[in-house]
């Protein structure tokens, strides 16, 4: 699934996020809050209120909570349109009773930021703008128009002017500080979660097909004895037959369809390398089977098989992890997609470290945005520049936090640079990311994991 559809698949997903029921209980702490406040205002302190019109004004909150709770089921999810309209109401409802209670004279006009921050955090931007340019005109309004608070004796109480238009600025500066940092927030996590999402499918992608290639690799090898044995005795068999036709022809039979399976499994298995015996593998056979399906794109890859003062032959066995051969594949893909002509993979180890490193002769990273590589969802507005080396392409970095959460989780340290800091002095600029593992997390012979490797086993569902 590409970036730009699990983006939208979320996006989708997050305006049926919210239960109404959850809308329901928070309404009805509201109006028991409301109602007890008007009854101690009432009771307590004597203040001569519109109490008839302000119970009117629950009521008609309570009323619609009750034919929400008797209409529609109790798992019943809001759209985006239900989300909306129910912050309205709540917004509305709220408003007018404290238009009856003093307008902002009213200490209880901060609640007036609820509903724009429910609104900010589970809908849309243009839904959660709509509510908070609402609610600013609200409390203008309320500034300007309400019924006075007065006491039993006939004494308005007001607030002076000065600190009448202090919490009106002060309510506005909430709404829009309190919008924008709720979205900003909301979108983070949500960012995480939808890039952890695809990350997880990438890695169980790719888990499926090297189990699929253990069980062909496994066959191919497990089969190999049996079958060469049935072609020894079918081979025997047309030499004495040969007087008999009728059962050479199936003698013949036999031998042709055991070549048919030699080849069979010998086409398969070619996808398949994770029996025990090939659960390990050179260093750079690894990175080759890593970059294989980027070879025929157009552009040179050159991978070399380790520092120059190295002899080859020495180059560590590491451990054939799907986290590792998706993450290097999603970076070595990353530099085909902006290479001009040529990108080279550089392999290298310590006895401490095992290194992969992957350059370009592109553009290289947008200097403002190397800090940020691999954070999910990084845009950016695509140059004419950007349009030549991938036309067609609207990534928003969720490849690269692919590779680096799976390489991480495999143990390795990621840096991503410009320059032309590599053994391809020939590179002018461009994009260089280095991998870095230490030697015991990847080497197949450290540890636990040296020895003999026992018989095969079955690939658990």
């Amino acid at each position: 699934m590409s970036d730009s559809n699990i983006c939208l698949l979320f996006q989708q997903q997050a305006s049926n996020w919210i239960r109404l029921r959850t809308l329901i209980l928070l309404r009805w702490v509201a109006i028991a809050g409301q109602l007890a406040a008007i009854t101690v205002a009432r009771e307590l302190y004597s203040l001569n209120i519109e109490i008839g019109l302000c119970y009117l004004v629950i009521g008609i909150s309570a009323s619609v909570n009750l034919i929400a709770v008797f209409v529609f089921p109790e798992n019943r999810r809001l759209s985006e349109f239900e989300n909306f309209m129910m912050s309205l109401f709540d917004l509305l409802q709220l408003s007018f009773l404290l238009y009856l209670t003093g307008g902002l004279n009213n200490p209880f006009a901060m609640l007036l930021l609820g509903p724009v921050v429910i609104s900010a955090t589970v809908m849309s931007l243009r839904s959660a703008l709509m509510v908070g340019t609402t609610t600013i005109l609200l409390v203008s309004l309320l500034a300007l128009y309400h019924l006075p608070l007065r006491t039993e004796q006939g004494f308005i109480l007001r607030i002076p002017d000065m600190f009448l238009f202090g919490h009106w600025v002060a309510l506005v500066i909430a709404v829009a500080f309190m919008s924008l940092y709720a979205i900003r927030v909301t979108n983070e996590i949500r960012s995480m979660a939808e890039a952890l999402t695809a990350t997880q499918m990438a890695l169980s992608r790719e888990q499926k097909l090297t189990d699929l290639g253990g069980v062909v690799a496994a066959a191919a090898h497990e089969l190999g004895t049996p079958l060469a044995t049935i072609k020894l005795t079918s081979s025997e068999l047309i030499e004495e037959l040969e007087t008999q036709p009728e059962l050479l022809e199936d003698a013949q039979l036999i031998g042709d369809q055991v070549d048919r399976c030699r080849d069979i499994l010998r086409s398969m298995g070619r996808a398949g390398k994770d029996d025990l015996l090939l659960r390990r593998a050179p260093l750079s056979a690894v990175v080759e089977e890593a970059a294989e399906p980027h070879m025929n794109r157009g552009k040179i890859i050159n991978i070399d098989s380790g520092p120059p003062e190295a002899d080859p032959a020495d180059q560590p066995d590491i451990l054939r992890m799907p986290e590792v051969i998706h993450g290097i594949r999603n970076l070595v893909q990353n530099a085909v997609d902006f290479a001009v002509e040529t990108v080279w993979v550089e392999l290298d180890w310590t006895d401490e470290a095992i290194s992969v490193r992957i350059l370009d002769d592109g553009p290289g990273y947008p200097t403002h945005l190397i800090g940020r590589i691999g954070d999910p969802f990084v845009r950016r507005r695509r140059s004419g520049s950007d349009r030549r080396y991938r036309p067609g392409y609207e990534g928003m970095g969720l490849g690269l936090f692919i590779a680096k959460t799976l390489l991480e989780r495999s143990g390795a340290e990621l840096s991503f640079a410009n320059g032309a800091d590599s053994r391809a002095s020939m590179l002018p600029r461009g994009a260089i990311v280095e991998v870095v593992w230490p030697r015991d997390r990847l080497e197949a012979d450290h540890g636990m994991r040296a020895g003999s490797l026992g018989a095969n086993q079955p690939i658990s569902a």
